[in-house]
């Protein structure tokens, strides 16, 4: 990689994790196995990011595959030429646009497409939610320091409007998802290339999400994309009120 390309993926990777609650070096996003972006879901400038940084991996060789939080672990757009249109690549990913509106994440995936690079779903399917919450095992992946941990990431994320006795279903369903994105990742890597994840804040947590699931000897790199100005003054705790039917 010429050292002028070198500093145009470090210059946008540093912008991404100059707010991050741990900024890691330059060197260490450009030449890692792994690199975790975590998103609000609701921040339009996270998703303009995720395909800036998409095209610089892709553009020159980096990019192993693009995983997807958005999309269900085992559908894969591998196989279709660099040439193929939303229509199948939607197809591809089963994508569910009510969920995930494709013209947030649209772009970053055809970008992956487009350069000739596997994007693979990588979120627990829908269908494996329920055995998931019965699945008592799920509370051992965690030490209870972090098991504690994220059973308050989740009550302060859902704005304290779960019934605690929610919450540890829901812990459960959160380490499953954090195990099918580690799964997707680890299929997924090449030697000297980079897999990248697109993913919410809370599942690139190197404490509590995907990292605690991969093997040690990847280096892996976790941002948490700051949020963006726009995005700032938007109440996410009276939107997901009136969602469910409470006053704000």
């Amino acid at each position: 990689m010429s050292s002028v390309r070198r500093a145009a993926i470090g210059l946008a990777l540093l912008a991404l994790a100059a707010c991050a609650p741990m900024t890691p070096r330059l060197q260490d996003l450009v030449q890692a196995d792994v690199v975790l972006l975590g998103e609000l879901h609701d921040d339009a400038g996270h998703q303009s990011t995720h395909r800036q940084v998409v095209q610089e991996f892709a553009g020159q060789g980096r990019l192993a595959a693009l995983a997807l939080e958005m999309a269900e672990e085992g559908t894969t757009t591998a196989g279709l030429p660099p040439t193929a249109g939303e229509a199948t690549v939607l197809r591809a990913l089963r994508w569910n646009d009510e969920a995930w509106p494709w013209d947030a994440y649209g772009p970053a995936v055809m970008a992956a497409v487009a350069a000739g690079v596997p994007v693979l779903g990588a979120n627990l399917p829908r269908a494996q939610l329920r055995a998931a919450m019965a699945d008592a095992s799920l509370d051992d992946r965690l030490d209870a320091a972090a098991l504690a941990a994220q059973r308050e990431a989740i009550r302060t994320g859902h704005c304290d409007l779960l019934p605690t006795a929610q919450l540890g279903l829901m812990v459960r369903v959160q380490v499953a998802r954090d195990l099918a994105m580690a799964r997707t990742i680890e299929s997924a890597l090449v030697r000297g290339r980079t897999v990248v994840l697109l993913a919410g804040s809370g599942h690139v947590d190197p404490a509590l999400g995907v990292p605690r699931h991969l093997p040690p000897r990847l280096v892996v790199r976790s941002v948490r994309l700051p949020r963006t100005a726009d995005s700032e003054a938007k109440d996410y705790c009276a939107g997901l009120r009136r969602q469910i039917g409470q006053p704000a």
